[in-house]
């Protein structure tokens, strides 16, 4: 899943000042390290977006298409462990063939371990992954592939070496203050249920943001006029992920047949449990862009963009950067109109719509 062809998955960082102009010579000065230097530890370090061992970054080869493109490249050495468990049983059985025993204890067993992983592991092959990133100097916003949490801070702490600072994870809290400049943290909690009090439910600004977006899809048609961008559609599918904070299960997951329409996801909102995941398609005119939606953290997996013109590599990598924006651009406008509703006068009245559609949410048994 890169950039450059096929679905994209990705997560969000804003870049509060430029990059240094020397940004480039100081990403090449934290170049990873040959791979013919790889002992039985790892090694870390940047390459260019071209592939994991292109250690050469120049502003040739770190820029492409107006944008820079690189990857933290992380390589080891590592013993499957099928092949790891087959060459310990070997050993345990000879051991004890040559001994006369019916089994060894854990301390053997451990030390064999030991002894076959100091010797398989340098002949093992390097192990390599890369967390790529995309960086809009227009915008100054990063897109990268570290989409969970271990992955975003080992980004993060690699970013910071080189420039100073590891970039602000786009998340509901820090997207309104870098647009609107204003804080939600204040915002009390909400129930969409009419059977369950908003103290007894989770309190997240982004969970409220999709559940608001699926009520909006359903019970308001699903079209929005997003400012300069025109009009555009919102649709809500399956999967589904819900959750709820206190006793009982704190996460649903609905995947075969219809879950939206199902009885359980009826059952899910009225006990109060708010969608953290699901599939959101973004629509106008023709275009779609269709994704996997994690709202707490912003994250996207599998977005596809809308089929564009047939053109030269670098022009169609343009075009893809240019719908990559335009999707993240109506997805910040959405989160606007959300943040703009939530926090307006007549937030009760919406609140009491929310709750006439989920009791009477029509379903398929």
């Amino acid at each position: 899943m890169s950039f450059e062809s096929g679905s994209v998955s990705f997560r969000i960082l804003y870049l509060p000042r430029d990059l240094p102009p020397d940004a480039v010579e100081r990403f090449a000065r934290y170049a990873a390290p040959p791979i013919d230097t790889l002992g039985v530890g790892e090694i870390n370090g940047w390459v260019t977006g071209r592939h994991l061992l292109d250690r050469n970054i120049s502003s040739d080869t770190a820029y492409y298409a107006g944008f820079l493109r690189l990857s933290l490249m992380h390589a080891e050495r590592k013993i499957p462990e099928p092949l790891l468990r087959a060459e310990c049983k070997m050993q345990e059985i000879a051991l004890m063939q040559a001994e006369g025993r019916d089994r060894l204890s854990a301390t053997i067993r451990r030390e064999i371990r030991n002894e076959v992983t100091e010797r398989l592991l340098p002949t093992m092959p390097p192990v390599l992954r890369g967390i790529g990133m995309i960086y809009d100097a227009t915008t100054r916003f990063i897109y990268t592939t570290a989409l969970s949490d271990k992955q975003l801070d080992a980004f993060q702490i690699g970013f910071a070496q080189v420039v100073g600072a590891g970039g602000v994870p786009v998340i509901p809290q820090t997207v309104s203050l870098q647009r609107r400049n204003r804080s939600i943290d204040g915002w009390d909690p909400v129930s969409f249920s009419p059977e369950v009090e908003p103290e007894d439910v989770i309190h997240d600004a982004g969970l409220d943001f999709l559940t608001w977006l699926w009520f909006v899809s359903e019970a308001r048609g699903g079209m929005l006029k997003l400012k300069e961008l025109g009009d555009w559609a919102v649709m809500i599918e399956g999967p589904l992920t819900f959750v709820m904070e206190g006793s009982g299960a704190h996460e649903i997951v609905m995947r075969r047949g219809e879950p939206r329409l199902s009885a359980e996801a009826k059952a899910s909102l009225l006990a109060g449990k708010k969608l953290r995941r699901a599939k959101l398609t973004l629509a106008r005119g023709e275009e779609s862009w269709t994704c996997t939606f994690d709202a707490q953290a912003f994250t996207v997996r599998g977005l596809n963009l809308p089929e564009g013109e047939k053109l030269d590599t670098i022009s169609k990598f343009q075009e893809r950067m240019q719908l990559l924006d335009l999707f993240k651009e109506a997805l910040f406008l959405l989160f606007d109109r959300f943040c703009e509703e939530r926090e307006d006068k007549s937030w009760s009245k919406t609140a009491e719509e929310i709750h006439k559609w989920v009791k009477e949410r029509k379903t398929r048994t």
